[in-house]
Protein backbone atom coordinates (compact mmCIF):
# COMPACT_ATOMS: atom_id res chain seq x y z
CA UNK A 1 0.00 0.00 0.00
CA UNK A 2 1.27 3.44 -0.84
CA UNK A 3 0.25 7.01 -0.31
CA UNK A 4 -2.11 8.47 -2.89
CA UNK A 5 0.43 10.79 -4.44
CA UNK A 6 3.99 12.01 -4.13
CA UNK A 7 6.98 9.79 -3.38
CA UNK A 8 6.10 6.09 -3.18
CA UNK A 9 6.29 4.81 0.39
CA UNK A 10 4.78 1.80 2.11
CA UNK A 11 1.98 2.64 4.50
CA UNK A 12 2.80 -0.40 6.66
CA UNK A 13 6.21 -1.39 7.97
CA UNK A 14 7.77 -3.78 10.44
CA UNK A 15 11.10 -2.56 11.81
CA UNK A 16 13.00 -4.89 14.11
CA UNK A 17 16.44 -5.45 15.58
CA UNK A 18 18.73 -4.20 18.34
CA UNK A 19 19.49 -0.70 16.99
CA UNK A 20 16.81 1.53 18.50
CA UNK A 21 18.25 4.70 16.96
CA UNK A 22 18.18 3.32 13.40
CA UNK A 23 14.64 2.00 13.86
CA UNK A 24 13.53 5.37 15.23
CA UNK A 25 15.05 7.17 12.26
CA UNK A 26 13.27 4.78 9.90
CA UNK A 27 9.97 5.70 11.56
CA UNK A 28 10.82 9.37 11.06
CA UNK A 29 11.54 8.84 7.35
CA UNK A 30 8.27 6.95 6.99
CA UNK A 31 6.38 9.87 8.53
CA UNK A 32 8.11 12.31 6.18
CA UNK A 33 7.25 10.15 3.18
CA UNK A 34 3.60 9.89 4.15
CA UNK A 35 3.46 13.64 4.69
CA UNK A 36 5.01 14.33 1.30
CA UNK A 37 2.54 12.01 -0.39
CA UNK A 38 -0.55 13.46 1.27
CA UNK A 39 0.44 17.12 1.23
CA UNK A 40 0.10 17.65 4.97
CA UNK A 41 1.92 16.89 8.23
CA UNK A 42 1.41 13.45 9.71
CA UNK A 43 0.26 13.12 13.31
CA UNK A 44 2.06 10.41 15.27
CA UNK A 45 0.12 8.03 17.49
CA UNK A 46 2.32 5.94 19.82
CA UNK A 47 0.79 2.71 21.07
CA UNK A 48 2.58 0.32 23.40
CA UNK A 49 0.95 -3.08 23.55
CA UNK A 50 -0.75 -4.11 26.79
CA UNK A 51 -2.50 -7.47 26.87
CA UNK A 52 -5.05 -6.18 29.40
CA UNK A 53 -6.03 -3.26 27.16
CA UNK A 54 -5.44 -4.89 23.78
CA UNK A 55 -9.00 -4.52 22.44
CA UNK A 56 -9.21 -0.81 23.34
CA UNK A 57 -5.76 -0.05 21.90
CA UNK A 58 -6.55 -1.84 18.64
CA UNK A 59 -9.86 0.01 18.39
CA UNK A 60 -8.06 3.32 18.94
CA UNK A 61 -5.52 2.48 16.24
CA UNK A 62 -8.25 1.52 13.80
CA UNK A 63 -10.18 4.75 14.39
CA UNK A 64 -7.10 6.87 13.76
CA UNK A 65 -5.50 5.22 10.73
CA UNK A 66 -8.49 3.78 8.86
CA UNK A 67 -10.33 7.09 8.66
CA UNK A 68 -9.15 9.56 6.03
CA UNK A 69 -8.49 13.07 7.29
CA UNK A 70 -10.71 15.76 5.80
CA UNK A 71 -7.97 18.35 6.14
CA UNK A 72 -4.18 17.98 6.20
CA UNK A 73 -2.23 14.78 6.63
CA UNK A 74 -3.07 11.49 8.22
CA UNK A 75 -1.85 9.54 11.23
CA UNK A 76 1.15 7.26 11.64
CA UNK A 77 0.52 4.66 14.31
CA UNK A 78 3.80 3.52 15.88
CA UNK A 79 3.16 0.21 17.64
CA UNK A 80 5.69 -1.25 20.08
CA UNK A 81 5.41 -4.42 22.16
CA UNK A 82 3.00 -5.75 19.54
CA UNK A 83 3.18 -9.26 21.02
CA UNK A 84 0.97 -8.09 23.89
CA UNK A 85 -1.72 -7.20 21.32
CA UNK A 86 -1.76 -10.68 19.79
CA UNK A 87 -2.05 -12.90 22.87
CA UNK A 88 -5.73 -13.54 22.14
CA UNK A 89 -6.65 -14.78 18.70
CA UNK A 90 -9.54 -12.32 18.35
CA UNK A 91 -7.28 -9.40 19.19
CA UNK A 92 -4.65 -10.56 16.72
CA UNK A 93 -7.26 -10.93 13.98
CA UNK A 94 -8.68 -7.47 14.72
CA UNK A 95 -5.20 -5.92 14.56
CA UNK A 96 -4.27 -7.55 11.26
CA UNK A 97 -7.66 -6.67 9.78
CA UNK A 98 -6.72 -2.98 10.02
CA UNK A 99 -3.80 -3.28 7.60
CA UNK A 100 -5.77 -3.37 4.32
CA UNK A 101 -8.03 -0.55 5.56
CA UNK A 102 -5.39 2.12 6.18
CA UNK A 103 -6.51 5.42 4.68
CA UNK A 104 -4.32 7.32 2.18
CA UNK A 105 -1.80 9.49 4.01
CA UNK A 106 -1.84 7.29 7.12
CA UNK A 107 0.25 4.29 8.10
CA UNK A 108 1.33 1.83 10.78
CA UNK A 109 4.91 1.13 11.81
CA UNK A 110 5.45 -1.90 14.03
CA UNK A 111 8.74 -1.55 15.94
CA UNK A 112 10.12 -4.61 17.70
CA UNK A 113 13.24 -4.19 19.80
CA UNK A 114 14.95 -7.58 19.88
CA UNK A 115 17.84 -9.02 21.81
CA UNK A 116 21.24 -8.61 20.17
CA UNK A 117 21.94 -11.68 18.08
CA UNK A 118 18.29 -12.45 17.31
CA UNK A 119 18.08 -13.94 13.82
CA UNK A 120 14.45 -13.07 13.13
CA UNK A 121 11.58 -11.06 14.61
CA UNK A 122 9.37 -12.73 17.15
CA UNK A 123 5.96 -11.75 15.76
CA UNK A 124 5.91 -13.91 12.64
CA UNK A 125 2.14 -13.64 12.05
CA UNK A 126 2.37 -9.86 12.01
CA UNK A 127 5.43 -9.92 9.76
CA UNK A 128 3.67 -12.25 7.31
CA UNK A 129 0.62 -9.97 7.23
CA UNK A 130 2.78 -6.91 6.57
CA UNK A 131 4.62 -8.74 3.79
CA UNK A 132 1.35 -9.96 2.24
CA UNK A 133 0.14 -6.42 1.55
CA UNK A 134 3.49 -5.19 0.26
CA UNK A 135 4.67 -3.50 3.44
CA UNK A 136 8.29 -2.79 4.29
CA UNK A 137 10.17 -5.20 6.54
CA UNK A 138 13.63 -4.14 7.71
CA UNK A 139 16.11 -5.34 10.28
CA UNK A 140 18.38 -2.87 12.05
CA UNK A 141 21.40 -4.44 13.69
CA UNK A 142 23.61 -2.44 16.02
CA UNK A 143 27.20 -2.14 14.75
CA UNK A 144 29.96 -3.39 17.00
CA UNK A 145 33.77 -3.31 17.20
CA UNK A 146 35.22 -2.00 13.94
CA UNK A 147 31.73 -1.57 12.51
CA UNK A 148 30.85 0.86 15.28
CA UNK A 149 34.03 2.89 14.69
CA UNK A 150 33.10 3.15 10.99
CA UNK A 151 29.54 4.13 11.93
CA UNK A 152 30.91 6.89 14.17
CA UNK A 153 33.06 8.27 11.35
CA UNK A 154 30.09 8.32 8.96
CA UNK A 155 27.83 9.90 11.58
CA UNK A 156 30.44 12.57 12.30
CA UNK A 157 30.81 13.44 8.61
CA UNK A 158 27.05 13.80 8.22
CA UNK A 159 26.99 16.14 11.21
CA UNK A 160 30.10 17.97 9.99
CA UNK A 161 31.99 17.02 13.13
CA UNK A 162 35.74 16.73 12.66
CA UNK A 163 37.40 13.68 14.21
CA UNK A 164 41.16 13.34 14.56
CA UNK A 165 42.76 9.95 13.84
CA UNK A 166 41.93 7.46 16.58
CA UNK A 167 38.96 9.41 17.98
CA UNK A 168 36.30 7.16 16.44
CA UNK A 169 37.99 4.00 17.70
CA UNK A 170 38.41 5.49 21.18
CA UNK A 171 34.73 6.46 21.29
CA UNK A 172 33.70 2.99 20.12
CA UNK A 173 35.77 1.50 22.92
CA UNK A 174 34.38 3.88 25.55
CA UNK A 175 30.77 2.98 24.76
CA UNK A 176 31.54 -0.73 24.78
CA UNK A 177 31.60 -1.44 21.05
CA UNK A 178 34.44 -3.92 21.44
CA UNK A 179 32.66 -6.03 24.06
CA UNK A 180 32.09 -9.33 22.24
CA UNK A 181 29.68 -11.05 24.66
CA UNK A 182 26.81 -12.44 22.60
CA UNK A 183 24.33 -11.38 25.27
CA UNK A 184 25.53 -7.77 25.46
CA UNK A 185 22.57 -5.40 25.15
CA UNK A 186 23.35 -2.98 22.30
CA UNK A 187 19.87 -1.57 21.70
CA UNK A 188 20.68 1.95 22.92
CA UNK A 189 24.36 1.97 21.94
CA UNK A 190 24.13 4.03 18.75
CA UNK A 191 21.74 6.49 20.40
CA UNK A 192 24.15 6.93 23.31
CA UNK A 193 27.06 7.32 20.88
CA UNK A 194 25.18 10.00 18.93
CA UNK A 195 24.62 11.92 22.17
CA UNK A 196 28.32 11.70 22.96
CA UNK A 197 29.15 13.04 19.49
CA UNK A 198 26.88 16.01 20.16
CA UNK A 199 28.71 16.65 23.42
CA UNK A 200 32.12 16.41 21.77
CA UNK A 201 31.03 18.77 18.98
CA UNK A 202 30.11 21.41 21.56
CA UNK A 203 33.50 20.96 23.19
CA UNK A 204 35.41 21.27 19.88
CA UNK A 205 33.18 23.39 17.60
CA UNK A 206 35.95 24.37 15.19
CA UNK A 207 38.80 21.92 15.84
CA UNK A 208 39.03 18.14 15.33
CA UNK A 209 37.96 16.02 18.28
CA UNK A 210 40.95 14.03 19.48
CA UNK A 211 41.17 10.66 21.20
CA UNK A 212 42.31 12.57 24.31
CA UNK A 213 39.09 14.64 24.18
CA UNK A 214 37.06 11.43 24.05
CA UNK A 215 38.87 9.98 27.05
CA UNK A 216 38.34 13.20 28.98
CA UNK A 217 34.62 13.64 28.24
CA UNK A 218 33.09 10.23 27.58
CA UNK A 219 32.58 7.89 30.54
CA UNK A 220 33.13 4.18 29.99
CA UNK A 221 29.95 2.24 29.45
CA UNK A 222 30.04 -1.52 28.94
CA UNK A 223 26.74 -2.54 27.31
CA UNK A 224 24.85 -5.37 28.81
CA UNK A 225 27.38 -6.11 31.55
CA UNK A 226 24.53 -6.20 34.05
CA UNK A 227 22.65 -8.60 31.79
CA UNK A 228 25.75 -10.73 31.32
CA UNK A 229 25.96 -10.83 35.11
CA UNK A 230 22.35 -11.95 35.54
CA UNK A 231 22.79 -14.53 32.77
CA UNK A 232 25.83 -15.92 34.59
CA UNK A 233 23.69 -16.13 37.73
CA UNK A 234 20.89 -17.82 35.79
CA UNK A 235 23.33 -20.37 34.38
CA UNK A 236 24.75 -20.92 37.88
CA UNK A 237 28.23 -20.02 36.65
CA UNK A 238 29.55 -18.83 40.00
CA UNK A 239 33.04 -17.98 38.74
CA UNK A 240 31.84 -15.76 35.91
CA UNK A 241 29.15 -14.19 38.10
CA UNK A 242 31.77 -13.29 40.73
CA UNK A 243 34.12 -11.82 38.11
CA UNK A 244 31.33 -9.71 36.60
CA UNK A 245 30.24 -8.61 40.07
CA UNK A 246 33.76 -7.28 40.68
CA UNK A 247 33.57 -5.33 37.42
CA UNK A 248 30.15 -3.90 38.25
CA UNK A 249 30.60 -3.12 41.93
CA UNK A 250 32.36 0.19 41.35
CA UNK A 251 29.97 1.51 38.69
CA UNK A 252 26.52 0.04 39.35
CA UNK A 253 24.54 1.03 42.45
CA UNK A 254 23.68 -1.81 44.78
CA UNK A 255 19.89 -1.21 44.49
CA UNK A 256 20.19 -1.64 40.70
CA UNK A 257 22.05 -4.93 41.12
CA UNK A 258 19.40 -6.14 43.54
CA UNK A 259 16.59 -5.10 41.22
CA UNK A 260 17.94 -6.98 38.19
CA UNK A 261 18.82 -10.05 40.27
CA UNK A 262 15.38 -10.08 41.87
CA UNK A 263 13.73 -9.80 38.46
CA UNK A 264 15.82 -12.63 36.99
CA UNK A 265 15.17 -15.01 39.87
CA UNK A 266 11.45 -14.24 39.72
CA UNK A 267 11.46 -14.88 35.96
CA UNK A 268 13.26 -18.18 36.49
CA UNK A 269 10.78 -19.16 39.19
CA UNK A 270 7.87 -18.45 36.86
CA UNK A 271 9.40 -20.40 33.97
CA UNK A 272 10.47 -23.28 36.23
CA UNK A 273 6.98 -23.47 37.69
CA UNK A 274 5.42 -23.69 34.21
CA UNK A 275 7.90 -26.37 33.14
CA UNK A 276 7.27 -28.37 36.33
CA UNK A 277 3.52 -28.20 35.63
CA UNK A 278 4.09 -29.73 32.21
CA UNK A 279 3.79 -26.58 30.08
CA UNK A 280 5.63 -27.02 26.78
CA UNK A 281 8.46 -24.58 26.20
CA UNK A 282 7.18 -23.61 22.74
CA UNK A 283 3.95 -22.15 24.19
CA UNK A 284 5.68 -20.12 26.91
CA UNK A 285 6.36 -17.03 24.73
CA UNK A 286 2.63 -16.51 24.28
CA UNK A 287 1.82 -17.45 27.88
CA UNK A 288 4.42 -15.07 29.34
CA UNK A 289 4.27 -12.38 26.65
CA UNK A 290 8.02 -12.65 26.02
CA UNK A 291 10.18 -12.98 22.92
CA UNK A 292 10.84 -16.65 22.00
CA UNK A 293 14.60 -16.13 22.16
CA UNK A 294 14.23 -14.68 25.65
CA UNK A 295 12.08 -17.61 26.78
CA UNK A 296 14.60 -20.06 25.36
CA UNK A 297 17.35 -18.44 27.44
CA UNK A 298 15.25 -18.46 30.60
CA UNK A 299 14.17 -22.09 30.10
CA UNK A 300 17.78 -23.19 29.64
CA UNK A 301 18.72 -21.41 32.86
CA UNK A 302 15.65 -22.57 34.82
CA UNK A 303 16.52 -26.21 34.17
CA UNK A 304 19.71 -25.74 36.19
CA UNK A 305 17.72 -25.01 39.35
CA UNK A 306 15.14 -26.69 41.50
CA UNK A 307 12.16 -24.64 42.63
CA UNK A 308 13.46 -24.88 46.20
CA UNK A 309 16.86 -23.50 45.17
CA UNK A 310 15.25 -20.59 43.35
CA UNK A 311 13.08 -19.83 46.39
CA UNK A 312 16.15 -19.91 48.63
CA UNK A 313 17.99 -17.58 46.25
CA UNK A 314 15.05 -15.17 46.35
CA UNK A 315 15.01 -15.23 50.15
CA UNK A 316 18.75 -14.51 50.15
CA UNK A 317 18.13 -11.45 47.97
CA UNK A 318 15.51 -10.20 50.42
CA UNK A 319 18.09 -10.41 53.21
CA UNK A 320 20.60 -8.53 51.03
CA UNK A 321 17.96 -5.89 50.29
CA UNK A 322 17.50 -5.30 54.01
CA UNK A 323 21.25 -4.72 54.37
CA UNK A 324 21.41 -2.34 51.41
CA UNK A 325 18.48 -0.34 52.81
CA UNK A 326 19.95 -0.36 56.35
CA UNK A 327 16.75 -1.86 57.70
CA UNK A 328 16.49 -2.12 61.49
CA UNK A 329 18.68 -4.96 62.70
CA UNK A 330 20.30 -5.36 59.26
CA UNK A 331 22.60 -2.33 59.03
CA UNK A 332 25.90 -3.11 57.31
CA UNK A 333 29.00 -1.31 56.10
CA UNK A 334 29.87 -1.06 52.40
CA UNK A 335 32.42 -3.85 52.79
CA UNK A 336 29.88 -6.06 54.56
CA UNK A 337 27.31 -5.47 51.81
CA UNK A 338 29.89 -6.33 49.15
CA UNK A 339 30.73 -9.52 51.02
CA UNK A 340 27.02 -10.26 51.22
CA UNK A 341 26.71 -10.25 47.41
CA UNK A 342 29.77 -12.49 47.11
CA UNK A 343 28.45 -14.97 49.67
CA UNK A 344 25.04 -15.00 48.01
CA UNK A 345 26.68 -16.11 44.76
CA UNK A 346 28.78 -18.73 46.55
CA UNK A 347 25.91 -20.10 48.69
CA UNK A 348 22.87 -19.71 46.44
CA UNK A 349 24.15 -19.59 42.85
CA UNK A 350 27.29 -21.68 42.40
CA UNK A 351 26.36 -25.20 41.31
CA UNK A 352 28.48 -27.92 42.95
CA UNK A 353 28.26 -30.29 39.99
CA UNK A 354 28.83 -28.16 36.86
CA UNK A 355 28.14 -31.10 34.60
CA UNK A 356 24.66 -31.77 35.96
CA UNK A 357 21.43 -30.00 35.18
CA UNK A 358 18.26 -30.12 37.21
CA UNK A 359 14.66 -30.46 36.10
CA UNK A 360 12.36 -27.56 36.88
CA UNK A 361 10.91 -29.17 40.00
Amino acid sequence: MTAASGPSIASVAFFWGDDDLAAGRAVGRMAEGLAAGSGGPVERLDIRGDRNQAADLIRQLNERVATQSMFGGGTLGVVTNVGALTVKGEDRDALLAILPLIAPGSGIAFVESTASGAKEPGQKRVVEAVRAIGGEIRAFRAPKAGELAGWIETEARERQIQLAPGAARELAQRVGGYVLDNDADRRTQTRMTAHELDKLALYRPTEPVSAEDVRALVPEAVPGSVWAFTDAVGLRDGGRASALLDRLSGTTPEPVLLAVLHRRIRELLEVADHLAAGTREEVLPRTLGLHPFRVQQLATQARRWSLGELQAALEGLLALDAKVKNAPGSAATEAQRGLGFTLWIADRVAQPDRGATRPGH
